[in-house]
């Protein structure tokens, strides 16, 4: 979701301060306070859906990582974004209740108005921090997720319906299909009634 008004500019302690009484969220980036917009039905859905993928994996697997959505902000440098779904496995990652500095994977769900922002400066922001091994961008309105990877000098792969996709820093295997469960954009009606 992308902020879509600007607000005056404020300290990072006045940010948090208001932040945690506020009814709208906000991203803080370079000082000033961007309000957040809604999310759409196949937006909401996707986090979901890939969140309870990460979470029943991780817990068959005992590993020491949780799935956040999009209410737990990430801090990278001075700046704080509210990912879609981020997954932290550094139990040492306490510095706040409220926010994270230490994601091993961050995802975005795409929209026209967050595309280039996601794509550029988010992903860029992202990437500066030396835990995030997996950042992944998923188009709402089509089948089609982009995922950029630590070990891959963080080179796109894309994956479609009828492909997996191996998370290896956690070492989960979702199905794009399982990531689109309930998801009405043509791609995924198409594959489901692929002769209507």
């Amino acid at each position: 979701m992308l902020a879509h008004s600007v607000e005056l500019q404020i300290t990072e302690n006045a940010y948090l301060d208001a932040e945690q009484d506020a009814q709208v969220r906000h991203e803080l980036i370079d000082g000033y306070v961007y309000a957040m917009t809604g999310a759409s039905d196949k937006h909401n859905k996707i986090s979901v859906n890939i969140a309870h993928q990460f979470m029943s994996r991780i817990r068959e697997q005992t590993l020491p990582c949780f799935p956040y959505t999009a209410d737990m902000k990430v801090k990278v440098q001075n700046n704080f974004y509210y990912p879609d779904v981020m997954v932290v496995c550094d139990n040492n990652d306490k510095e706040s209740e409220f926010y994270k500095t230490k994601p091993t994977i961050v995802i975005e769900v795409l929209s026209p108005s967050t595309r280039r922002i996601d794509k550029t400066v988010k992903r860029l922001a992202y990437q500066s921090l030396s835990t995030l091994q997996e950042y992944v961008l998923i188009e709402q309105d089509k089948a089609e997720i982009e995922v950029f990877t630590r070990s891959s000098g963080w080179q796109a792969e894309y994956y479609y319906l009828g492909d997996s996709i191996t998370f290896a820093s956690i070492g989960v295997l979702v199905r794009v299909e399982d990531i689109y469960y309930q998801v009405n954009n043509d791609d995924v009606l198409a594959y489901v009634m692929p002769d209507n």
